[in-house]
């Protein structure tokens, strides 16, 4: 089977990319075991938690993010420079995640067959 990744490197309720992908991710776990999830750069925002895009009058599609264990999609990475970047520490994210280097994430991303980018 193939490996899909999906990178998240838009910030989250300012575009619809963060819902799309979140839709994508769920719709392509019902086809595939071997999934990968990626947040770089701004995409680390998506899983900050305590959001409230009702303010910005966005729909609340974080939250989905905690479905991604239902699915038994665990391979969730998180880039650490864009955590430090930002200031944020892995104890503000929505779930649990694995924070890597820039160079594991190519790493990673390397051995997928397919890429999808939100």
């Amino acid at each position: 089977m193939n490996r899909i990744g999906f990178v998240f490197q838009s910030s989250p309720h300012s575009t619809t990319k963060g819902r799309e992908g979140l839709d994508a991710i769920l719709a392509a776990s019902a086809y595939s075991e071997d999934i990968h999830i990626f947040f770089i750069g701004d995409g680390v925002l998506q899983l900050l938690e305590n959001q409230q895009p009702e303010k910005v009058l966005s729909r609340d599609y974080i939250a989905g993010f905690k479905m991604l264990a239902l699915y038994d999609l665990e391979e969730i990475f998180v880039c650490n420079t864009a955590l430090l970047n930002r200031g944020i520490k892995k104890s503000h994210l929505l779930i649990d995640v694995d924070v890597i280097s820039n160079q594991q994430i190519n790493e990673q991303l390397s051995q997928c067959d397919q890429v999808m980018v939100f």
